[in-house]
């Protein structure tokens, strides 16, 4: 009995948790809220972003465009005991192709557990996971395209456990020197798959949450001279949400680069709550390495406070 109403308990917390995420609080909100500090900082809106840190989790097919190898770790401060941090692997492989590999990891913690007649069990929690591998090729007709798969596990209580897989397709197409434009479809047959009959006996049944497949359009911008970046993403899906993403990226001095955007600018809904973003990059070169510090900032709309993710990178 005991198990049994802890496992009610903790469903029930993590739909509510859900009901007030991105989409209608469909599975796998942890996966839409960006990937690390550079990423959250810029709104996410780096769909078409092919320059500094590149990551295949936006969009597989910038992979190519990477100059150097790159290692990432990332971890968010965020209210109500939840979880969020990153781990993340890229390179170029030469002559024309690049790969990327990373970690999503997400949860709650700290659920009070109660027995039937109230008294403590001791702490719950939960935990998602994304684990990704990407990989992208340059053609010689000017454009790359990449996939990504993903593997994603979800532990929500004892004997209540989810393994997937899932697929994002990318396309990037140079225009000039100074415009990228690029193109991602997200979550294609990404799902949680559940069997609660070993936890609540003939009152368990199999269900399927999907996720909702995203399609996003991107335009990246070099500004003259070095000055810096400038992107923006248009994001639907087929829950019929329409969002837009902006993002600024300013190099300071070599060593300080500064960044802001926007995310979450919903065209349909007026009560999704728009999330500015903040965050600087930190960077010293030393010989055949460079080490940096990532930081970001977004303001949550409905949130006693903002998310903070710092993010170590180093460049070899």
């Amino acid at each position: 009995m005991t198990r049994r109403l802890s496992g009610i308990l903790i469903l029930n917390i993590t739909i509510l948790t859900l009901a007030h995420a991105q989409i209608g609080g469909k599975a796998g909100a942890y996966s839409r809220l960006g990937f690390g500090a550079r990423g959250i900082g810029m709104g996410n809106a780096l769909t078409a972003v092919t320059t500094g840190d590149v990551v295949g989790y936006y969009n597989p097919a910038i992979l190519p465009s990477a100059e150097y190898r790159n290692i990432t770790a990332s971890f968010g401060i965020l209210t109500l005991d939840r979880t969020l941090n990153f781990l993340s692997f890229s390179q170029p492989l030469e002559p024309t192709a690049g790969i990327s590999a990373g970690i999503i990891n997400s949860g709650v913690s700290d659920i009070d557990g109660r027995d039937s007649d109230g008294e403590p069990t001791g702490p719950l929690r939960t935990s998602e996971n994304q684990i990704f591998l990407s990989f992208a090729n340059h053609f010689n007709a000017g454009f790359s395209v990449g996939i990504t798969l993903k593997l994603l596990h979800y532990h929500l209580f004892t004997d209540v456990n989810s393994l997937t897989v899932g697929i994002d397709l990318g396309a990037l197409v140079p225009i000039g020197n100074s415009v990228t434009l690029g193109a991602a479809v997200r979550d294609i047959n990404s799902d949680y798959k559940w069997d609660t009959s070993n936890l609540f006996g003939e009152s368990g049944n199999a269900t399927i949450d999907e996720f909702p497949r995203l399609y996003t359009f991107g335009v990246a911008y070099k500004l003259p001279n070095g000055l810096g970046l400038v992107a923006m993403d248009v994001e639907a899906s087929n829950q019929k949400t329409l969002n837009i993403r902006i993002g600024v990226e300013i190099p300071l001095i070599p060593e300080i680069t500064v960044r802001g955007g926007t995310d979450r600018i919903d065209l349909k809904e007026k009560g999704n709550g728009v999330k500015p973003t903040f965050g600087f990059t930190a960077r010293k070169n030393l010989d055949n390495w460079t080490p940096a510090v990532n930081y970001a900032y977004v303001v949550e709309p409905f949130s006693s406070s903002g998310m903070h993710i710092i993010s170590l990178s180093v460049i070899f």
